[in-house]
């Protein structure tokens, strides 16, 4: 296995520190057949023109954001653009000082396709559109320098953009996709900008909007998933597969203290759902992760929410041992002890190639590590893949750098306590978050 040495040190930085990579993820993956061959099954369907909406439900730790991110990998190797966002307090779906807003521009500002994967893409995507006109255009005969070429070109833009007119905000949308190609014919930047700007949601006013491109409407905290579903439209029509949407860390929406401000998110998740199950919206694939917590709490969670309860709850027949991957969650389970030891294996071997030294650690020692952190109090309960991650990682990394210690000697003694503080984290948080809630027991102190 030949690694780029760039991907192979994100790899290694970002396990070691717990976080989930962005690169060179594919190199890691164990288990979650079932689900990565479900999620695969949902971007066969969105290029088709459906659309899809999941729920990746799992503990801290627990490997959502890997899925996630591993399907952002597959996802722009099938020629998507994906855009993906972590909610936060200042970022929501919607709210009073516009977090639904914000949250639209970082999904606008992280646009990735397979050459742009870093994100920033929407200007590349624009300039493929118009090339790609421009290749039809010359395809059915009318060569560059033909005078009828600009007017050719134009006309095909027009049939384009006009395909998005039905949807809501539509026309106010392909009047900028327009004045962006006016843009592009007339060497125009001011004119580009402008577009780009309307369309990453920077305008404030309607007034500076209608005197800079001639449009009435902006991108606003009530308009901005419109917006979206207008944008997965267009990037098919610009000959992409669809637009994935990931937006990660959804338990903050289920952190809003405010009953209401809280409902109207969750109301804002419905109406994605509903969209997608429905038939309202094509080539889009909304992706959430959340914990289960988040979900299954009836008093808080999404299933405090009753039109959302009863599209999400597990069928009454998936039960012992039985799973529902066609089911709008995906419930993460714990890997198998199995699975962990091929995932040791796969790093160990990376790490040496990583680094440039031969395999010392054998594989019966690899099971006396696993047998070690899992024979832990709790560690069936509580561990996840990122703490055994991390931990093997920074172990390997203290074996590399002090030759003369021994794997054994390092895992077997008394001062090796498998990392636990993602669990005494979300514990915590859990506790906060119930007695926040709980007016009833507000008099007692725990």
């Amino acid at each position: 296995m030949t690694i780029p040495k760039r991907v192979s040190t994100a790899l290694f930085q970002s396990l070691g520190a717990g976080v989930v990579p962005r690169t060179g993820i594919e190199h890691i993956v164990v288990g979650r057949r079932e689900e990565i061959t479900a999620l695969l099954g949902d971007l066969k369907a969105v290029a088709e023109g459906g659309a899809g909406f999941r729920i990746i439900s799992g503990r801290y730790g627990a490997g959502k954001s890997f899925l996630l991110q591993l399907l952002r990998t597959h996802a722009l190797g099938r020629n998507f653009v994906v855009a993906d966002a972590d909610l936060s307090p200042e970022r929501r779906l919607t709210g009073s000082g516009g977090q639904g807003l914000a949250t639209y521009r970082e999904l606008v500002a992280s646009l990735s396709t397979r050459a742009r994967p870093d994100g920033g893409a929407l200007p590349a995507m624009l300039e493929k559109w118009i090339s790609t006109i421009s290749q039809r255009v010359v395809a059915d005969g009318t060569p560059p320098g033909d005078p009828s070429f600009d007017a050719a070109v134009e006309t095909h833009i027009h049939a384009a953009v006009g395909e998005l007119e039905h949807l809501v905000h539509g026309f106010d949308f392909a009047n900028v996709i327009g004045a962006y190609w006016r843009g592009h014919r007339s060497d125009d930047d001011t004119l580009k900008t402008a577009a780009l700007k309307w369309l990453r949601g920077e305008y404030t006013t309607k007034t500076e909007a209608r005197a800079d491109l001639g449009v009435r409407v902006i991108i606003d905290d009530s308009t901005w998933y419109d917006h979206v579903k207008l944008l997965a439209q267009f990037v098919h029509t610009a000959g992409y597969s669809g637009l994935i949407v990931i937006i990660d860390e959804a338990v903050n929406l289920y952190k809003i203290t405010q009953s209401v401000s809280r409902n109207s998110n969750y109301e804002k998740l419905l109406t994605m759902l509903n969209d997608s199950l429905q038939g309202r919206v094509s080539h889009l694939q909304v992706l959430i992760g959340a914990t289960p917590q988040m979900v299954e709490d009836p008093r808080r969670g999404l299933y405090s929410y009753d039109a959302l309860r009863t599209r999400l709850e597990t069928s009454r027949f998936a039960q012992g041992g039985l799973h529902d991957y066609a089911a709008t969650v995906l419930r993460l389970e714990t890997l198998s002890d199995e699975e962990v030891f091929t995932l040791l294996t796969t790093l160990r071997r990376l790490h040496a190639l990583h680094h440039g030294y031969a395999e010392t650690i054998t594989d019966d020692e690899l099971a006396a590590f696993v047998n070690e952190i899992l024979s832990r109090l709790g560690a069936d309960a509580f561990l996840t893949p990122r703490d055994v991650i991390r931990d093997f990682v920074g172990l390997l990394n203290v074996l590399r750098q002090h030759p003369g210690q021994h794997f054994l000697g390092l895992v077997q003694g008394t001062d090796f306590v498998p990392s636990r503080t993602d669990v005494v984290a979300e514990s915590r948080r859990e506790d906060a978050e119930r007695a926040a809630g709980s007016a009833e027991f507000a008099a007692f102190d725990l």
